[in-house]
């Protein structure tokens, strides 16, 4: 059967496996209050087998961007520290290193790491030691993805974020998709996320019996399924007993890829959304997350309606138009690096005015 499409899991498959799926490395029991973050003492936070110290617990995580500098376009490190702590003041559960708004196809290993390394050293300097560090570490081949996944760890990652390959995924079969993600798991220093972005890996589509007979192994300890598929978010959520922000679960992650799909994600059983436009609004998305815990539906879906908006923006812009909208509404952005266009002063403004109602809500909160 091909790992591209998502036909329903066979009837009794949600029930199927419950007793292998024991409770993951990242979980924690008793971390679902609203006062989770003002409680945790992170001096109390111990290694695990894994040598991972940092729980993923459900809320919103933000891939976050890389910044360059205007003209030489080296590494602006000190805007990446400083949006790092306003991600993180902002309330969301945990940051992504490396991905598609980070620029990670255009870094360099070395760079890859000084990027992970500046982001865990702004978090632990402004008083976020708890808060974990994901870091995107897919690649074409096996051996240099586990490389990756070795370098994130050296670098202060605590999870590892991980694609397909999918160069010659003509040549690939079922089996080739699951060896690989369990050849990494088995050699990863770190526990690994599954990413289900067909977009970015020539279409691409992990199916549901692909993914929860993976969330098997004891190091894959969560997804991303940025294919927008909320059928089969609900598939894998119930299948793995996914943490929810009321229910510990297995501990497994089971995470939206876009913040357009916040509901549906905790009404599908999901735990939380990795998403890139949580980098203009970040308090917008955590405020959503809160409404739907509290129970008022009726508020988070007029703000779900706003998100959304936004993140269509997102969407249709890219990291060229998400950059020219911080710029544009938080002073700081830039350009990403050549051969990504920069915008003129008329896609600018139209950048800008896309972003504007989320950016008033957001400096509301």
């Amino acid at each position: 059967m091909s790992p591209h499409n998502d036909a329903p899991s066979p009837a009794g498959s949600f029930n199927a496996g419950f007793n292998d799926i024991s409770l993951r490395s990242g979980a924690v029991q008793s971390l679902y209050s609203a006062q989770f973050h003002d409680r945790f003492d992170s001096s109390s936070i111990e290694s695990t087998d894994m040598g991972i110290n940092r729980p993923l617990i459900p809320g919103i995580y933000v891939p976050t961007v890389a910044f360059f500098d205007p003209v030489t376009e080296e590494l602006d490190l000190e805007t990446i520290a400083k949006h790092t702590v306003r991600l993180a003041e902002a309330g969301v559960a945990g940051i992504t290193t490396q991905g598609s708004n980070g620029e990670a196809v255009h870094l360099s290993h070395k760079e890859r790491d000084l990027v992970t390394r500046t982001t865990r050293k702004a978090l632990d300097d402004a008083g976020f030691g708890y808060m974990p560090v994901i870091v995107g570490t897919g690649s074409q081949s096996t051996r240099e993805t586990i490389e990756l996944c070795h370098e994130a760890y050296a670098a202060g990652g605590d999870y590892a974020l991980i694609l397909p390959p999918a160069y010659y995924q003509g040549l690939f079969a079922t089996d080739t998709v699951k060896t690989f993600f369990r050849d990494v798991a088995n050699a990863s220093p770190i526990p690994i996320l599954i990413y289900n972005y067909p977009g970015a890996v020539s279409g691409m589509d992990l199916n549901s019996d692909v993914i929860v007979e993976l969330s098997k192994h004891p190091n894959i300890v969560g997804c991303k399924l940025t294919c927008g598929n909320t059928g089969k978010l609900n598939r894998v959520a119930a299948a793995t007993r996914a943490a929810t922000p009321s229910e510990p679960g297995s501990g497994f992650m089971c995470m939206g890829g876009s913040v357009d799909f916040t509901l549906q994600t905790l009404l599908g059983g999901g735990s939380g959304i990795i998403g890139g436009m949580a980098n203009i609004a970040p308090k917008a998305c955590v405020k959503l997350m809160a409404l739907f815990e509290s129970g008022d539906l009726k508020e988070a879906r007029k703000l779900q309606a706003i998100i959304a908006r936004g993140d269509w923006a997102a969407i249709q812009g890219g990291i060229v138009g998400t950059k020219s909208a911080m710029q544009s509404h938080f002073g700081y952005g830039g350009y990403g690096r050549k051969p990504l266009p920069r915008p003129s002063k008329e896609e600018a403004r139209i950048w800008r005015e896309r972003f504007d109602e989320l950016v008033k809500l957001e400096k509301s909160l």
